[in-house]
């Protein structure tokens, strides 16, 4: 498919019918579906037809795409036969014991996000999954779940020197002389998932207040309203709530399987496929074996949770064919132009952030991003003089702040399957505090800059 790549700003166009129409509507696939078809129109003209389904094919035909449609897919089962074998309420006996109140459990939801650092897909729906039974017998509203799980996701793994998020940056920078040792020397510049893992915890202590749609939540369920109100974006919302007939069994039935998945994800290289396969292996052995359900029923809760998640695999489908138009357009080398265009060195780093902010925030694929944006301005620090870590920092800074505000990233989208609450809801919800979090960050990496020169 040909590339095109002097779009200039009109390459916005379909990001910007994309996030209006959200405003608007509120309607996600109509919206994503009207944004696709604007962009394809532009791009391929004519021959946007045939040019759109090969797009499809493309994106579903990618090794990114097809191991996230085996996650989405194969979570979505997990979970379901948490449910149905009454593993679920048995685990969230124990989670109780240590989260006895609004406030013990958001940060026994903190604890668990932290601890579960390997991949930012399994941190969220595997958190989600533990503490969604607690929260709500404890009238925490969904959108303060939604907000501390996505808080974390993202910033945790960017903060692992072992985790996907840094396995994929350590690869991209190997070709400027730079490996582990150099990421590792980064962390402590990677100022926005550091403020923002921060600033859930205080947030979840009450030290920092509960402001906007978060209060006006906490207001709502006070005053006897619903956990989370299901709006009309609601197509994009599949809630995997918890089966009420469902007896409470051993909280081993939850463990188990999720080691044998983080353990088989470790041995596969951070594969996370294999673990979820692993996971659903242990998961007939232990419930068939102890006669929580028979084989037919395994089979029925397995195909009912995969069947929960395909909506979820479709927008993320459109989301990566607008993205890759966008990109096609030059959207991309556009924005990074605009931001990167005659730096003065004491303004890379911070100039690095926002504009990765920015751009991850417009067009989602953050790896991609990372990908990109990595030969553009590890270059420039070299020859600067600033210490290319500083820049490598403010990068996936950046990734992570896209992957938590974005309207249709990955994250976003598995926040609102896993809670409930709709991708807009959980923008306007954690709005307050991301750009607090990355206002700080874009500061530290200010002073930075001057430190560094």
């Amino acid at each position: 498919m040909e590339t095109i790549i002097d779009y200039g700003v009109w390459s916005c166009i379909p990001i910007v019918v994309l996030i209006a129409g959200l405003l608007i509507t509120k309607k996600m696939i109509e919206t994503m579906v009207v944004a696709l078809f604007v962009g394809t129109i532009m791009c391929y003209k004519q021959d946007f037809f045939l040019s759109t389904i090969s797009l499809a094919h493309e994106t579903l035909a990618g090794i990114q795409y097809q191991n996230l449609l085996f996650l989405l897919l194969g979570f979505g089962a997990l979970i379901r036969l948490f449910e149905k074998s009454g593993a679920l309420l048995g685990f969230s006996s124990i989670v109780r014991k240590f989260a006895k109140t609004q406030r013990s459990a958001m940060v026994v939801t903190w604890i668990l996000s932290m601890i579960i650092f390997i991949d930012d897909y399994l941190d969220i729906l595997a958190t989600s999954a533990a503490m969604k039974t607690t929260t709500d017998q404890l009238k925490i509203p969904r959108e303060h779940l939604a907000y501390g799980i996505n808080s974390m996701g993202a910033c945790v793994c960017v903060l692992i020197p072992f985790s996907s998020w840094s396995a994929f940056a350590v690869s991209c920078v190997g070709e400027f002389n730079m490996g582990w040792s150099d990421y590792i020397r980064s962390l402590p510049y990677m100022f926005f998932p550091i403020i923002a893992i921060v600033m859930c915890l205080l947030v979840a202590l009450g030290i920092i207040p509960k402001v906007g749609r978060m209060k006006e939540a906490y207001k709502r369920v006070e005053e006897g309203g619903p956990l989370w109100i299901k709006e009309e974006m609601g197509a994009t919302v599949i809630d995997l709530e918890v089966d009420e007939e469902a007896e409470p069994s051993s909280p081993f039935n939850f463990i188990l399987p999720v080691i044998a998945l983080v353990v088989v994800m470790i041995i596969f290289e951070n594969d996370i496929v294999p673990g979820i396969f692993a996971a659903l292996i242990v998961q007939f052995i232990m419930y068939i074996s102890q006669k929580l359900m028979s084989v037919t029923d395994f089979i029925n809760s397995l195909m009912d949770g995969v069947g929960t998640m395909v909506t979820l695999a479709i927008c993320i489908l459109l989301g990566n064919m607008i993205s890759t138009c966008s990109a096609n357009m030059g959207f991309t080398n556009f924005i990074v132009g605009v931001f990167g265009s005659a730096i003065p060195p004491v303004l890379l780093p911070c100039v690095t952030f926002v504009a990765m902010a920015a751009v991850t925030w417009a067009a989602c694929n953050f790896w991609v991003l990372v990908l990109l944006t990595i030969p553009i301005f590890i270059p420039i620090a070299i020859s600067a003089g600033i210490d290319p870590v500083i820049v490598l920092a403010a990068i996936m800074s950046g990734a992570a702040f896209g992957s938590k505000f974005c309207l249709y990233s990955d994250c976003v989208f598995m926040t609102a399957a896993s809670t409930g609450v709709n991708n807009m809801t959980q923008i306007k919800v954690v709005a307050p505090y991301v750009l607090s979090s990355a206002g700080l960050a874009a500061i530290a990496f200010l002073i930075v800059g001057f430190i560094a020169v």
